[in-house]
């Protein structure tokens, strides 16, 4: 089964994340963006969202979506 979440990924650097989840899921696109933005609430397969912090840390777990 494929990975469609990465809670141990909360408290990292998003650059680290954003490698973490592309090596995971190869098929998926990888968005980082800053906690509170606003987005479309459309659910997409080929999508992670990565909210991070003002210093760069990973937020909230990031999910496909």
């Amino acid at each position: 089964m494929s990975k469609s979440s990465w809670p141990e990924l909360v408290g990292i650097l998003a650059t680290l994340a954003a490698a973490q989840i592309a090596h995971d899921r190869p098929d998926v696109a990888v968005e980082v963006l800053p906690t509170g933005a606003a987005v479309t609430h459309d659910y997409d397969f080929e999508r992670v969202r990565v909210f991070i912090d003002l210093g760069g840390v990973v937020s909230k777990t990031p999910v496909i979506g």
